[in-house]
């Protein structure tokens, strides 16, 4: 191999260590930290909602928001004189559930400091996560409606949900399912397209109700018993 290309490959190699360098220094900071874990509900919070759950100043709020948006860690949605802020994508959200998984690990915190509600149900983005969400991918598994990798929906599986309901026959980038690791049950729940088509039925057939200005998710009278209807997951 001639110098050139070693240079290249080292120059290549370098650059994308300091690209990940910079994205974990812009996550450095406990406030910061906050701001992500809270858009981590799937909405869209102005600037004043965000200083007020990361308990900051509102300057010090807009000094840390251009420092994530300068990241592509969140982006910015403007509606007439407001601003709104939401993570910049799903791999952002991705990441951010890895690393409260390895957090939760390496510190290992008693799992009664979390609270029960939070591991029950919660909102990983645009998706269900927590202890229901759990049971939810292991039904799909078991009765045959996703495939064994939990990477795409089956035959019987698309017939289920569509007669059911859920829209999952809409255009998308994304993949149509997958696996993601619930980072409190250590097992996956459902992710992709397929996740947030779920997330979006549960919540318009008022399944599921989300807290306010919280990931928490509490499901319905009505919803547990759906849940045991068409997806056999007992309370």
């Amino acid at each position: 191999m001639s110098e050139h290309n070693i240079s290249s490959r080292e120059s290549i190699n370098y650059s994308q260590e300091s690209n990940i360098a910079a994205l974990a220094a812009a996550m450095s900071d406990t406030s910061r930290m906050k701001i992500l874990c809270a858009l981590m509900d799937g909405k869209a919070w102005t600037a004043t909602e965000l200083s007020s759950i990361a308990d900051i100043a509102a300057s010090t709020t807009s000094s840390h928001l251009s420092r994530l948006l300068k990241a592509n860690l969140v982006t910015c949605l403007s509606q007439g004189r407001h601003r709104y802020f939401r993570l910049y994508n799903h791999s952002i959200a991705s990441l951010l559930e890895n690393m409260m998984g390895v957090a939760f690990q390496v510190n290992n915190p008693p799992r009664l400091k979390v609270p029960k509600e939070l591991l029950k149900a919660r909102t990983c983005y645009d998706h269900l996560a927590g202890d229901i969400a759990v049971k939810l991918y292991d039904s799909l598994v078991k009765n045959k409606w996703i495939n064994d990798e939990g990477s795409d929906l089956t035959i019987q599986g698309k017939e289920k949900l569509l007669q059911l309901g859920v829209p999952i026959e809409a255009k998308t980038k994304r993949k149509k399912c997958c696996p993601c690791l619930d980072w409190s049950e250590r097992r996956f729940h459902v992710g992709g397209h397929l996740g947030a088509s779920l997330l979006s039925f549960f919540e318009s057939n008022n399944w599921i109700k989300r807290v306010p200005e919280y990931r928490e998710v509490t499901i319905t009278s009505k919803g547990h018993k759906e849940l045991h209807r068409h997806f056999f997951i007992g309370e």
